[in-house]
C-alpha cells in the first residue's frame, strides 16, 4: 500500500490520477460492450530482462541478429547488382575498396542508426564489430573509411542509388507482397514535403532561401538557406510505411529569370513525372494534404490514370464547397453513418460537382467531396466525461458510395498520416534525417537515397513475420540498439552463422 503523501496538494493530484484510471477504465468496458474498440498503441513492456541466463540471451542475440541480417541479404543481389554498373570515376590503381562494398558500408550505417560519420567510423572499425559484421556480410571484403564513402557519392550519378530502391520496391510488387493492403484495386502513395536543414551561409547554389525577420546591425537584410525534400511513401491501412521516392527542391529549377525559387507544387510535377515512369502501369492512389487541390495537379493525375484522396480545407476551391452547400441536403441517400474504433462516423458527399479553373474557366474537372463528422468520448484531466469531435473533408477521384466510402476515406485518405510519422521517425529516431553529412550538394543527396533505403529494408524486417515479435517486446529503436550492441560483442560463433546463412530467408510481411 501507498504511503499517503504529507502535501495536500500532491494528495489531492494523486487521488485525481486514480480517478481519473478508474473512470478511464469504465469507458473502456462501456465502449467494449457497445462493440466499439479502440485501435490499440504498440508499446514495449516495462519489465525487467526475459533471460534467465548468458546461453539464453546469446541464443536471442544469435536469433535476432541473423534474422535481421538474412532479410536484409534476401534483397541485397538486386541491389548490388544495381551498384555494380554505376560507373566508377576513381582511379583502378588506387581503388582499394570496391564501389558496391563502399556503397554497402554506407547502406548498413543507415540500418544500424548511426549518427554521423564519426561515429560510425568510431564503432564499426573495432575489430570485434568488424570481423561480426564480416561474418554476415562478406561482401564487404573489408571496411573503408567513412570519408571513402564521402568522396565516393560526391563523384558517381547518386541518382543510380535511389533506382535500385526502386527497383526493390518494384520486386516487391511484382510478387504481390504489398497487394493484401491495397485500396480499391490501388496502391496509396502519400506525398509530403519538408525541410531537411537549415544554415546561415549559402554552401550550395541549389539551396532554397528565405529572409529573416530581422535585418543585421548594418540594417541590410539576412537569408537563411534550407534544403528542402518532396518524399514519396508507400502508406498502407497496417501502419506499414515504405520510402519509395525523393524529389529535393533546387532554387535553379526555379524561374531565376524573375527570381523565383523552386517551390513544392513544381516539385510535385517532376515527383509525379518519374514515378510515372518508374510504376507506368502500377494502379495508384495519390494521398495529398491541403496544399494540392487545384486543377493542373489533378488533370495529371486524370492523364496518369491515378485515382487520389485530397484534404480540402474550409478556405480552398469556394466554388466546389458552395455546390456541396447547396446539394449536400438535397441527397438524402448519399449518407453512411458506421462506428470505426471508438469514433462515430457521419459522412456525407455529393458526386460530379463541376470545377473550372484556367483562363476564363475554359479547363474543368468533375470532382468528388466527401465530408466525415466523428465524435467520441473520452475522460478529462480533472476526471470529466467529455465529447470530442472531429471534421474532415477530401476531394475524391472516383464517386462516392456506401459500399466504398470507408475503405477510401478511413483505411486511404485518414493514413496520409503515416507519411508524416515516418519523415518523424526518420528525423529524430535513429535516421539523422536533419543532419547533411556532407555539405556538397551531391554527395548530400547520396547519403539521402542510403537513408531512405536503410529506412525501408527496416521497415521491412519490422513487419516480417520472422522479427514481428522481437520489435513489438523491444520496441523499434531499441531493437536496432540490440542488433548494434550484439554486432560489438563475442556473441557469435563462425560456423553458426555461416550455418544459419546458408538457409534461405523468406520476407513474410504480416
Amino acid at each position: 500500500m501507498s504511503k499517503a503523501s504529507r502535501r495536500p496538494a500532491r494528495q489531492a493530484a494523486q487521488a485525481l490520477r486514480k480517478a481519473r484510471r478508474a473512470k478511464l477504465r469504465e469507458l473502456r468496458e462501456t465502449q467494449g460492450a457497445a462493440g466499439q474498440r479502440p485501435t490499440p498503441r504498440a508499446e514495449p513492456s516495462s519489465r525487467v530482462s526475459a533471460y534467465q541466463s548468458v546461453g539464453e540471451e546469446a541464443a536471442e542475440r544469435f536469433d535476432a541478429l541473423t534474422s535481421h541480417a538474412g532479410l536484409i541479404r534476401a534483397k541485397l543481389p538486386g541491389l548490388l547488382k544495381h551498384f555494380a554498373r554505376i560507373p566508377d570515376p576513381r582511379q583502378p590503381k588506387k581503388i582499394k575498396h570496391k564501389l558496391t562494398s563502399v556503397l554497402l558500408y554506407g547502406l548498413l550505417v543507415f540500418v544500424l542508426h548511426y549518427a554521423s560519420r564519426r561515429a560510425a567510423n568510431t564503432e564499426m572499425t573495432r575489430p570485434v564489430f568488424e570481423e561480426n559484421l564480416l561474418k554476415l556480410f562478406p561482401e564487404l571484403e573489408s571496411l573503408p573509411h567513412a570519408d571513402t564513402l564521402f568522396r565516393l557519392l560526391r563523384d558517381i550519378d547518386v541518382a543510380q542509388i535511389e533506382q535500385a530502391h526502386i527497383d526493390m520496391v518494384n520486386q516487391l510488387l511484382r510478387k504481390k507482397k504489398l497487394a493484401r493492403w491495397r485500396i480499391n484495386n490501388c496502391y496509396p502513395i502519400a506525398i509530403d514535403g519538408t525541410q531537411k536543414n537549415s544554415r546561415a551561409s549559402l554552401w550550395s547554389e541549389s539551396l532554397q532561401e528565405r529572409r529573416r525577420s530581422a535585418a543585421d546591425a548594418e540594417g541590410e537584410e539576412r537569408y537563411q538557406y534550407h534544403v528542402y525534400v518532396l518524399e514519396a511513401n508507400l502508406c498502407f491501412h497496417n501502419g506499414m510505411v515504405i520510402p519509395l521516392m525523393s524529389e529535393f527542391l533546387d532554387y535553379e529549377k526555379g524561374d531565376t529569370e524573375h527570381a523565383k525559387q523552386d517551390c513544392e507544387l513544381n516539385a510535385f510535377h517532376r515527383l509525379a513525372v518519374r514515378i510515372k515512369a518508374a510504376f507506368p502501369r502500377l494502379p495508384i492512389m495519390l494521398l495529398l494534404d491541403g496544399l494540392y487541390p487545384n486543377g493542373p495537379l489533378m488533370a495529371r493525375c486524370t492523364h496518369y490514370g491515378w485515382d487520389f484522396m485530397i484534404v480540402l480545407k474550409d478556405d480552398s476551391l469556394p466554388t466546389v464547397w458552395s455546390e456541396y452547400q447547396a446539394l449536400a441536403s438535397l441527397l438524402p441517400n448519399q449518407i453512411h453513418e458506421r462506428c470505426w474504433g471508438d469514433r462515430a462516423q457521419h459522412f456525407r458527399w455529393v458526386n460530379g460537382i463541376r470545377y473550372e479553373y484556367g483562363n476564363n474557366g475554359r479547363r474543368h474537372h468533375l470532382l468528388n467531396l466527401v465530408v466525415c463528422e466523428e465524435q467520441w468520448q473520452n475522460v478529462d484531466e480533472q476526471s470529466r466525461l467529455i465529447t470530442k469531435k472531429s471534421r474532415h473533408a477530401w476531394l475524391s477521384a472516383r464517386p462516392l458510395n456506401p459500399a466504398n466510402v470507408h475503405s477510401r476515406c478511413n483505411l486511404g485518405a485518414r493514413h496520409r498520416w503515416g507519411i508524416e510519422s515516418s519523415i518523424l521517425v526518420e528525423k529524430h529516431q535513429g535516421y539523422s534525417y536533419e543532419h547533411l553529412f556532407a555539405y556538397d550538394w551531391t554527395a548530400l543527396r547520396g547519403y539521402h537515397y542510403l537513408m531512405r533505403m536503410a529506412h525501408a529494408l527496416n521497415t521491412l524486417t519490422r513487419f516480417s513475420a520472422a522479427l514481428a515479435k522481437s520489435h513489438a517486446a523491444l520496441g523499434i529503436r531499441a531493437f536496432i540498439a540490440f542488433v548494434r550492441n550484439t554486432y560489438s560483442g563475442p556473441w557469435l560463433d563462425a560456423l553458426a552463422v555461416a550455418e544459419r546463412m546458408n538457409r534461405p530467408f523468406q520476407l513474410r510481411l504480416i
